[in-house]
């Protein structure tokens, strides 16, 4: 098998399914090279409807070069109102032309309308009413149109035979999908964008949180530099580690850091502003001293709760990806269970165009029962999963359950670990291990046109045609 980027490597992504040669290319020269449709899965009030037990006003927004939480800020403002009351289904990337659910409580129909106006580069459609915010995740999937510029197209047969033998272990000899689409599949790996496009590291952020090490996971965070950051980030990020990195005597002698009276200070004088999340943990620090497990794990309770769930996420995702690489390096089958998988059935609420597992309608598959679990799989209706590690997971059996213990053996991890304080806490859940799609793909330029159900990241799709940098995948 084809090895994967470094930076892949690093966060649990081992080889490329493709043995094929890459075609290149150039993702989102422009805008509207990169487009995305979230696919809907449930239906909303009219907006007629009284605004009493339906508060909130549903709309459906087209952003060109648009970033999601930016695109809030300014809607917030242009209604004058706190952020708080705009919510959204998913987060989009910038630099592309997205078309996304939101929904503003107690707002005025005709004074969103203007708002929204107001705004350059962005198209409004009132949907209608709803009880209650959206949440993220309240969407089936994304629907992708994506132009490739300066690509090599030669490659492209042999990449999409690969991906179809590899997703279509179940298909027999058809190779064509519902839509009229090549079915195509891939390991379904958390992406790039997952860990830090940029700087891939809130995995080791998290990863140390797990294990209990708070000091260990502000050093990753605050210090840790990257050779794709600016010259005054990494110079402020390499003065951390070289004054309060451990060495791995201090380690075994309990040591959790260096101590020094004015370290934290000149840390934080030397950190550019812009690194707001950086600031506020060593700012911390400098108030409480820097001395103990607890002052570290207040450090990293400075910076808000979603990141601190971010980065057990991004813990738990690498772990994941590391299962799925042991995985296809043991020749096992992604598409169909052996003896000891836990497999999920498809979410039966999901539109006919995805293929939605729900991992809450889960059953092992035991020696007396794979065979028929396989037939179900083969019709789409069960999907092999991985866990996303948690205080409630149950490992799988058999060679599955081995290679799930051995990356968390090697890990250091168990899932009684993921018992923390706050927002830090995870009961875990699991994921599918394989993602298939109807995909349909033009030449001149190279353009593909795939769905992807919510979670998945069309560049694990997308590396496997470009075999480029990560970072240029992003």
């Amino acid at each position: 098998m084809r090895e994967a980027h470094p930076i892949e490597r690093a966060v649990g992504i081992s080889h490329y399914v493709s043995d094929a040669d890459g075609t290149g290319g150039r993702l989102r020269t422009r805008p509207a090279d990169f487009r995305v449709r979230e696919i809907e899965r449930e239906g909303f009030e009219p907006i007629d409807a009284d605004p009493d037990a339906y508060p909130h006003v549903v709309f459906r927004a087209t952003l060109h070069n648009w970033d999601t939480n930016d695109f809030v800020g300014a809607l917030s403002n242009r209604l004058e109102s706190s952020r708080e009351r705009v919510s959204w289904a998913g987060t989009k990337d910038k630099r592309a032309v997205s078309t996304q659910l939101f929904s503003v409580d107690g707002v005025d129909r005709a004074a969103l309308v203007d708002a929204a106006a107001g705004l350059d580069d962005v198209d409004c459609t009132i949907v209608g009413r709803s009880g209650r915010a959206l949440r993220f995740g309240d969407l089936a999937g994304n629907a992708f149109e994506i132009v490739v510029r300066d690509a090599e197209t030669e490659p492209v047969t042999a990449i999409t035979d690969d991906l179809r033998a590899f997703g279509g272990e179940n298909d027999g000899d058809d190779e064509t999908g519902s839509n009229g689409g090549v079915t195509v599949g891939v390991p379904n790996y958390f992406g790039q964008q997952r860990f830090g496009s940029l700087r891939p590291v809130t995995h080791e952020v998290g990863l140390a949180i797990v294990r209990g090490d708070w000091a260990g996971a502000v050093l990753a965070y605050v210090g840790n530099p990257h050779s794709n950051e600016p010259d005054d980030t990494r110079e402020a990020r390499t003065f951390v580690e070289r004054e309060f990195r451990i060495d791995d005597e201090d380690a075994e002698a309990g040591t959790t850091t260096r101590v020094r009276s004015d370290g934290w200070e000149v840390a934080l004088e030397r950190l550019p502003n812009r690194l707001g999340f950086e600031r506020s943990m060593v700012h911390r620090l400098v108030e409480n001293g820097a001395q103990s497990r607890e002052d570290f794990r207040a450090a990293i309770e400075a910076v808000p709760s979603n990141l601190q769930r971010l980065f057990v996420n991004a813990a738990q995702s690498s772990l994941f990806n590391r299962i799925l690489s042991e995985r296809l390096a043991r020749g096992l089958p992604f598409g169909r269970a052996v003896a000891g998988d836990v497999v999920c059935f498809a979410d039966p609420d999901a539109p006919d165009e995805l293929r939605v597992p729900d991992p809450d309608r889960s059953q092992r598959a035991t020696e007396d029962r794979v065979d028929t679990v396989n037939r179900h799989a083969a019709r789409g209706r069960a999907f092999v999963t991985a866990p996303l590690v948690g205080t409630e997971t149950e490992l799988g059996d058999g060679e599955p359950g081995e290679i799930e213990r051995e990356v968390l053996d090697e890990a250091g991890i168990a899932p009684a670990d993921f018992d923390l304080p706050g927002s830090f806490h995870s009961t875990g859940t699991r994921r599918a291990v394989l993602v298939e799609c109807d995909l349909d793909i033009e030449r001149d330029p190279l353009t593909v046109d795939f769905s992807l159900p919510k979670g998945s990241y069309a560049t694990v799709l997308l590396r496997e045609y470009l075999k480029v940098d990560p970072v240029d995948l992003g």
